[in-house]
């Protein structure tokens, strides 16, 4: 898996795009207009469904 930094477009509390990497921790960022710090975290894949389980 990557080791690169997933970017978000905006913050996911005010919606604004002004947002920088927090410190130096991986995945985390601050949003410059709502001052909040959030982490962005990849957890895994979904397995898909079978046997016609919807």
């Amino acid at each position: 898996m990557s080791e690169s930094r997933a970017v978000p477009f905006y913050c996911p509390f005010c919606g604004d795009e002004d947002l920088r990497p927090h410190e130096d921790h991986h995945g985390e960022w601050e949003c410059r207009a709502c001052t909040r710090v959030f982490s962005l975290k990849m957890i895994g894949l979904r397995t898909p469904l079978t046997g016609g389980q919807a």
